[in-house]
């Protein structure tokens, strides 16, 4: 963690809820700094060691940062500070969705010193929402934005990283989902992400060399990020 990232515990569905928030540093100097929209990071299988402090998640984080994005980290249930019990995706479903509506909730931010001040949470209900998850979190991450669309209210773009296919069942994805996949994944298999994304016609990004955990390869992920939003549409400028 760092000076720009934040742990707070708001009420969830099962009890409270410990989620990190990581701040653009443009805000750190401007409290009116014009975020670009915000990005909820969902982190791995929490019983398989799965945190929101994961080095992947935190990566995810700093690149949506960098772009402008004010970032959400949640711990999964039961998980640090989270109440209750591993659900199997069911109940970390509805959890996530709990945060968007949060995240979307001007007064949500002014609860809180480090946000309170900034002008940008007047607007959060019209911000941009980006979706993103590693691993275990991808596969929640794929239903969520499922869910979102369902209820009319869309994420911008969904990105998953060390996709969770062959071994839960993935919703279908939006065609301009970044995904993100290491060439020697000992965990997730490519060629099952490959036979997965094939009937969609999604485009698979591999990063060569790279395990599951991406050591030695996290850059990779932050530049794929970022270099994905190059002339991508920006609300602060239209």
């Amino acid at each position: 963690m760092n000076s720009r990232t934040k742990v707070i515990h708001i009420e969830g569905i099962v009890g409270l809820m410990e989620m990190s928030i990581d701040l653009p540093d443009e805000l750190k100097s401007d409290p009116t700094f014009a975020v670009r929209g915000l990005a909820l990071v969902a982190h791995p299988h929490p019983l398989m060691g799965g945190t929101m402090d994961n080095k992947v998640a935190q990566t995810m984080a700093r690149a949506f940062n960098q772009l402008g994005y004010v970032s959400v980290r949640p711990n999964f249930r039961g998980v640090g500070g989270t109440a209750g019990v591993h659900d199997d995706g069911v109940g970390e479903l509805d959890d996530l969705l709990h945060v968007t509506d949060w995240m979307r909730t001007p007064s949500s931010w002014g609860q809180f010193e480090a946000t309170a001040s900034q002008s940008w949470t007047a607007s959060a209900n019209t911000l941009p929402l980006v979706v993103s998850g590693f691993s275990f979190g991808s596969f929640v991450g794929s239903h969520l934005v499922q869910r979102l669309a369902e209820l009319g209210r869309p994420a911008e773009r969904l990105v998953m990283v060390g996709s969770a296919a062959g071994k839960w069942t993935l919703a279908n994805v939006p065609a301009d989902t970044i995904l993100i996949h290491g060439e020697l994944d000992e965990t997730i298999p490519l060629i099952d992400v490959l036979d997965w994304a094939r009937p969609q016609e999604l485009t698979v990004q591999v990063v060569p060399g790279a395990d599951h955990f991406f050591h030695r390869r996290l850059h990779c992920i932050r530049n794929i990020i970022t270099g994905a939003w190059l002339g991508m549409p920006d609300h602060r400028k239209q």
